[in-house]
């Protein structure tokens, strides 16, 4: 009996972020999720980057017994391809993202992973988590000062430790597990882990194919809100059965599938797509264009129809909306009045640390935040970890302790800045 992988691919903006950082890929060999940080202008291409200089297994797959080296060289690899990218466009600098990928290898599979990116198995219909989390909160669990419960609600609990930024080295996990007819793997970013429960995760992931799961899964981050990127890859082990394979062109979503991304990594070779993007820049692929509708003309002189009633009647419901419409801009604008955090001013890697008054995001093309103080404090002198914290946006109960973040912030670019540097600061050694 001959297994393979049957999979599916999807990947959301969110309700709440202007553009898409996370990146994933799935094909017959190989499954990938990557979650880039660093603001929009520069998360996207990191994941991007992510993705595409992974895939390159697919051009030479490695012998059975040299796949952990490969996926580790693969990680070295991703890593040069971002600072190529950086040194390119020095503005970029700052950027970086998490890999959390897994290699087909018949009968048994092997995994690598950076960041908080995660991967299940589901195996008799109990999810198991398969990578372990490298944030500042999984090493306050693993120590035991906290609870994953604590956790999930750590003001702190977006901190990556570990991820690729081009200019760190990075040590990947690696592992090698049993594939079992029936198992059915999930790849997702923490858009999906942050809002839902394990135990969530595997209700909706228990029945159907890899496609309805998927669906599922990144409509129910939907439904709580969706504050980040989601991206959701399945995979399930199924019986080739001599039947040939469900697909044979790789499945690309998120940034890496993007034209306008691609456009912008001219020196970055991307893999097929088997559903290309429908914006693609050039207006072709598979895009849909809905079709113009005309709509029906009222003739006030038709038979019995009065028009000033009917005039009436419009106007009422026209103040009526208006009403309405006053009423929920003034509660909106007491509730943003209420919100603060902490994100950058300018583009990631030369920006500054500056305090917000509202919510990150626009509606309708207006921004919903206005910078209350600007620090000075440029995001390049944080230590890695800060630099993506602050990019995301730390949120803040109020005006004193958006002060207070700002404070510690400065601690560590200072100590950064000493003579001892401690680790994950720029230019400190490895």
């Amino acid at each position: 009996m001959t297994q393979r992988l049957r999979y599916a691919a999807r990947s959301d903006v969110g309700l709440v972020r202007r553009g898409n950082e996370d990146s994933g890929y799935a094909s017959p060999r190989l499954l990938i999720v990557a979650d880039g940080m660093g603001g929009h202008a520069a998360g996207e291409l990191a994941s991007a980057t992510a993705v595409a200089t992974l895939a390159h297994l697919e051009l030479a797959p490695p012998q059975a017994g040299d796949v952990l080296t490969a996926l580790a060289d693969a990680i070295d690899n991703t890593g040069a391809s971002i600072r190529a990218v950086i040194e390119a466009d020095a503005d970029l600098a700052g950027m970086g993202t998490t890999v959390t990928s897994l290699y087909w290898m018949g009968e048994r599979i092997a995994l690598v992973h950076v960041g908080d990116s995660r991967a299940y198995l589901m195996r008799g219909g109990e999810l198991t988590q398969l990578t372990h989390d490298h944030t500042y909160v999984q090493t306050l669990i693993d120590a035991g000062r906290i609870t994953e419960e604590e956790a999930a609600i750590h003001p702190r609990r977006s901190l990556i430790m570990r991820a690729l930024d081009g200019l760190n080295p990075v040590e990947p996990d690696l592992s090698v597990r049993e594939a079992r007819l029936g198992d059915r793997y999930l790849l997702c970013s923490d858009g999906l882990s942050g809002v839902m429960s394990a135990d969530e995760m595997a209700g909706l992931m228990r029945d159907g194919d890899p496609t309805g799961s998927v669906t599922r899964l990144v409509e129910f981050a939907l439904e709580r809100g969706a504050p980040d990127n989601v991206t959701v890859v399945i995979a399930d082990v199924i019986d080739s059965d001599g039947s040939g394979e469900d697909n044979v062109i790789p499945v690309v979503v998120g940034a890496a599938g993007e034209p306008r991304v691609r456009v912008r990594l001219p020196n970055v070779a991307f893999p097929d797509d088997a559903q290309p993007d429908p914006d693609r820049a050039d207006g072709g692929g598979h895009g849909h264009h809905r079709p113009a509708v005309a709509l029906p003309v009222v003739d006030a002189a038709e038979e019995g129809v009065q028009p000033r009633p009917r005039r009436w009647r419009l106007v009422a419901a026209l103040a009526v909306i208006l009403a309405s419409i006053v009423i929920v801009v003034l509660v909106s604008q007491n509730w943003l009045h209420s919100r603060w955090y902490v994100a950058v001013n300018g583009n990631p890697g030369t920006g500054t640390v500056a305090i917000y008054h509202g919510i990150q995001g626009s509606m309708l093309g207006i921004n919903l935040s206005s910078v209350s103080v600007d620090s000075g404090l440029t995001v390049g002198s944080l230590p890695f970890f800060d630099q993506e914290l602050v990019s995301k946006g730390i949120p803040a109960s109020d005006e004193a302790d958006a002060g207070r973040i700002v404070s510690e912030l400065n601690d560590r670019a200072s100590a950064c800045a000493g003579p001892l540097a401690p680790s994950g600061c720029p230019g400190a050694a490895p």
